[in-house]
């Protein structure tokens, strides 16, 4: 029997998190396991508890989502977590900057919040199997523009194949993979055998991941 996905609630309303908390305990295989007004309690929370999901608030007193965001990615906390965390950052306003960089930092996506209480069960359970909730050209929209000091394209980079390194171009302009396929001949099944050989390579969680990488690197339109 497949466990609930527990799912961590972080918005400085009360009523909202209240009405959100009602939402996800009436899904099938989803439960709350605990609420945070702000992001200094999330980022305690994540650690205690320990969430499959996080739904994280971007403006909030004592600490913002895109802090908390950065402190739970931090490499030192996931060294000493038994199993995987994501987050989806909510936020008032459609491909938020600052939603962008809580993406840059590891969130695997975000989330308008007035979606509906379907698009939020879908997306939770989307993360928690390992996607992102963003379209990759919504994300090469948010970080066009965003990096003036890159840094250098780390080695395992060059380690990728020529059509490894094709298809990667691809995904950071944001192509799909039926888009990708006609692009270099070839098909869907191949590309997402290329794609995932990327994500392993790279160490990379996603496609969303592969854009925030190609920009940090400056390795968009190579």
């Amino acid at each position: 029997m497949t466990s609930e996905i527990s799912v961590l609630l972080v918005d400085d309303q009360d009523l909202f998190r209240e009405g959100v908390a009602v939402i996800i305990d009436a899904q099938d295989g989803m439960t709350v396991v605990g609420a945070a007004p702000d992001g200094l309690e999330a980022v305690r929370l994540v650690d205690e508890l320990e969430p499959d999901v996080v739904l994280m608030d971007i403006r909030m007193p004592e600490m913002d989502g895109v802090e908390a965001t950065r402190q739970i990615f931090s490499p030192d906390r996931v060294k000493r977590r038994s199993k995987p965390v994501r987050v989806i950052v909510l936020t008032t306003f459609n491909l938020d900057d600052r939603a962008a960089t809580a993406i840059r930092h590891g969130a695997s996506g975000f989330l308008l919040k007035d979606t509906t209480p379907v698009m939020l069960r879908d997306a939770i359970r989307t993360v928690h199997a390992g996607n992102a909730v963003l379209a990759p050209e919504d994300l090469t929209v948010l970080l066009d523009g965003q990096f003036q000091a890159r840094t250098p394209a780390p080695p395992a980079y060059e380690a990728l194949t020529e059509k490894e390194r094709e298809v990667f171009a691809a995904v950071a302009r944001g192509l799909s993979n039926t888009e990708i396929a006609e692009l270099i001949f070839a098909s869907e099944s191949t590309v997402k055998t290329h794609v995932g050989a990327i994500l392993r390579k790279l160490a990379l969680r996603d496609r969303v991941q592969i854009v925030v990488f190609a920009h940090e690197h400056g390795l968009v339109g190579r």
